[in-house]
C-alpha cells in the first residue's frame, strides 16, 4: 500500500488505468465506460474501481456487464442520470492484484512494458514503452535508450508472435526476441 491516501483511504500502488466514463447508460444511474482492453474481463470482476472525478476515489461497482463494445455498470452512491453524467470522463482504474489470472503465454500488456528487451545474440535492444494493437496481433514497441542528448532514441517495432517473440521472462524481467540490431 502506498503512504498517499485519499479521506483517509489509502491509494493502492498498482492502479492500472482500464477505461474511462463516457456517459450515462439509461436513467437510473448506470454509467457506460469504453474499456481500453478488448477484454473486459478485469474491469467487469473487480468490486472496487478508482474514478479520479471529482477527485480520486474508491467505488463500490455493484453490477457490470459488457453492452457493445463499452461496459455499462452500477456504481455505489450514482443514484440517476444526472450523478452519471457528472461522472463523464472520470477514468477508470482498478488494482493490477484484481486482474482474474491468466493462463500460461498469457500476459496483460501492462505487466510487459518496462521489460527490457534483448536478441538471441544477447544485445540489448532497450525496454518495451508500449504495444499496440494492429488487428492481427499484439506489437511490442521497444525504445533504446538516447546516447545523446540531442539524438532521437532508435525505436522498433516486433510483432509479438511466436516467430519472433522466444521468451518472456516476468520474474527476470526480460524479453528475448529474434529480431537484429539492424532491423
Amino acid at each position: 500500500m502506498s503512504a498517499k491516501t485519499v479521506s483517509g483511504v489509502p491509494i493502492p500502488e498498482d492502479l492500472v488505468l482500464v477505461g474511462h466514463v463516457t456517459g450515462a447508460y439509461g436513467i437510473k444511474g448506470w454509467v457506460r465506460i469504453r474499456p481500453y482492453s478488448a477484454d473486459a474481463d478485469a474491469m467487469l470482476h473487480a468490486k472496487t474501481w478508482w474514478l479520479d472525478k471529482p477527485v480520486l476515489r474508491d467505488v463500490d461497482m455493484m453490477q457490470s456487464k459488457m453492452h457493445g463494445e463499452d461496459v455499462v455498470a452500477q456504481l455505489m452512491g450514482v443514484a440517476d442520470r444526472n450523478a452519471a453524467e457528472a461522472l463523464k470522463g472520470a477514468v477508470v482504474q482498478i488494482r493490477r492484484s484484481h486482474f482474474p489470472p491468466l493462463d500460461d503465454n498469457e500476459y496483460y500488456w501492462v505487466d510487459l512494458v518496462g521489460l527490457e528487451v534483448e536478441n538471441l545474440q544477447g544485445e540489448a535492444l532497450g525496454a518495451v514503452a508500449d504495444l499496440m494493437d494492429n488487428g492481427a496481433h499484439p506489437i511490442l514497441k521497444v525504445v533504446a535508450p538516447a546516447v545523446a542528448e540531442d539524438q532521437k532514441p532508435k525505436e522498433w517495432l516486433i510483432p509479438f508472435v511466436d516467430q519472433f517473440v522466444k521468451t518472456v521472462d516476468q520474474a527476470g524481467k526480460k524479453i528475448t526476441v529474434d529480431w537484429g540490431l539492424d532491423f
